[in-house]
């Protein structure tokens, strides 16, 4: 019965990742009793350490999806009462409409996924310089991020990434562009030269994703609607989209020009593992399709592509006009996509949800941790000593510390605990009127540039590092850390400097 039980947990992860997660369980409770028997804050500590565990499960989700090690985390710190499940009900209510995108929206996408393979399979095809195309990713994700969600330009991506890689895998394996049931998990029936044609296209794709994925932090910080955490930072400072804007300006267009430069270094001088090209096997194989498409393509096809066209253009309106919350205009486009491509049967529509779900349930457990983070106050030391800090120094420094908080945790939570901190500054006449404004940029900036260190820093990271399409293309949690490394350096370095000189 117990072998049994070990062979059952966890799944098929590796032997050691189990007993890791076991002696997590098992430690952190005794932790708790030994440092409140000696006096100590226990609850603090074991926060701490609760945090950092489930940092683990993230940084190893190749071995083992996240949700179920962290989940059982999760649980014990209720158990524990590091935190209570009416404050986790919380932290998820404060974030319903990001729960409800990833629901929604994500499925939108996948059915426009054949719109989406047209037309960056034409790009794939026209700009031949990797770094022109690598430029593309990075601008085109910045502007896109800016006035829509960044979540949905990294599902965008992932979306269009994993198309890519089912055409070549299955014309590698011998088979027809139409054959739509190929399982493009199995490398059996590759041969040599295409596994090694394989492991370089998937570089390739490694570079593209993650130049639209900090693309979506360049833009994402520049408007009011690009992240969530600046709407709730002009409620709170009184600013309309314009004038946050323009009070951005000074710190996140040096900033974005700054990344387009470091991704155009990257590419030409090959650091961090960027700087893969396209195989001519693999150009071959796009070139063959395309022109079977071109060729192949059905009236009822071509209206298919109308059909989505039109419904991408009601997403960019309703998005950049903000008609209704992010995920019901999500919901629109699965109604709007579906009725009028006769996508009526329950298990054709089930398919759209797969990649959203698991990624929905992991961001609950999430949302459970950084409730421990708030109950325990795991961040009021540095809150308060920020504070503490003369008026001139407390922009950068805010900065630095947002960046640093929001690199391990939700970047929501920590821009909501700091922007209150300095309101409330400001309503006991601690702080001026001026000096709040510049806390208020030096919080927004720092808790979005910074943070794209760390998968966790930003949702957008996390769901892809979480996605169906990680795996494929070999991208695991300390790859995504070293390849986001250069931009991470320069942009909080312009950033930083940006506070200091520009603001």
């Amino acid at each position: 019965m117990i072998s049994v039980i070990q062979k059952l947990f966890l799944g098929n992860s590796p032997i050691w990742y189990k007993k890791t997660i076991v002696t997590f369980l098992l430690i952190n409770p005794i932790a708790l009793i030994l440092f409140n028997s000696f006096g100590l804050n226990g609850n603090f500590i074991v926060g701490w350490m609760l945090l950092l565990e489930f940092i683990f499960t993230l940084a190893l989700a190749l071995k083992c999806y996240p949700l179920q090690p962290g989940g059982l985390l999760a649980i014990q710190a209720i158990v524990l009462g590091l935190t209570t499940t009416k404050g986790i009900y919380y932290e998820i209510e404060h974030n319903l409409e990001v729960i409800l995108l990833l629901i929604f929206m994500v499925a939108g996408i996948y059915f426009m996924k054949n719109l989406m393979l047209a037309i960056f399979t034409k790009l794939l095809l026209k700009v031949n310089s990797k770094i022109n195309l690598s430029l593309m990713f990075c601008f085109s994700a910045a502007i896109l991020s800016a006035f829509l969600d960044a979540l949905t330009v990294t599902a965008v991506l992932i979306g269009v990434t994993i198309g890519f890689y089912r055409i070549y895998h299955t014309v590698s394996s011998g088979k027809n562009f139409s054959d739509l049931s190929h399982n493009y998990n199995d490398n059996s029936s590759l041969s040599s030269v295409s596994i090694e044609d394989l492991e370089k296209f998937k570089a390739f794709l490694r570079d593209l994703v993650m130049h639209g994925a900090v693309g979506t932090a360049l833009g994402g910080v520049c408007t009011i609607v690009g992240e969530p955490q600046n709407l709730l930072i002009a409620k709170v400072a009184g600013w309309e989209f314009i004038e946050f804007f323009i009070r951005m300006a000074p710190v996140t267009m040096p900033v974005f020009v700054a990344g387009l430069c470091t991704c155009y270094f990257i590419e030409k001088f090959s650091i961090a593992g960027f700087g893969s090209q396209l195989p001519a096997t693999v150009r071959n194989v796009f070139n063959d399709f395309d022109k079977y498409e071109t060729e192949n393509t059905t009236l009822e096809q071509k209206t298919e592509l109308f059909i989505e066209m039109c419904v991408a253009l009601f997403l960019v309106l309703a998005l950049a006009f903000h008609v209704a919350a992010v995920g019901l205009i999500g919901l629109a486009v699965i109604i709007l996509l579906t009725a009028f491509k006769g996508i009526t049967e329950e298990h054709n529509l089930g398919e759209a949800f797969h990649e959203a779900l698991p990624f929905t349930a992991l961001l609950a457990v999430f949302f459970a941790i950084v409730s421990v983070i708030n109950d325990q106050q795991l961040f009021l030391p540095v809150i308060t000593y920020v504070l503490s800090q003369s008026l001139e120094v407390q922009p950068p420094l805010f900065f630095v510390a947002n960046g640093f908080l929001s690199a391990i945790s939700d970047n929501v939570f920590v821009a909501t605990i700091y922007i209150n901190e300095v309101k409330a500054a400001l309503d006991s006449g601690v702080i001026t009127r001026e000096q709040f404004d510049l806390l208020a940029v030096a919080i927004n900036t720092g808790t979005n540039i910074p943070s794209i260190a760390t998968p966790n820093g930003q949702a957008a990271f996390l769901f892809l590092l979480t996605s169906s399409l990680a795996p494929l293309i070999n991208l695991s949690y300390m790859r995504m850390v070293l390849m986001a490394l250069p931009y991470t350096i320069v942009l909080s370095i312009v950033g930083f400097l940006s506070i200091i000189y520009l603001l």
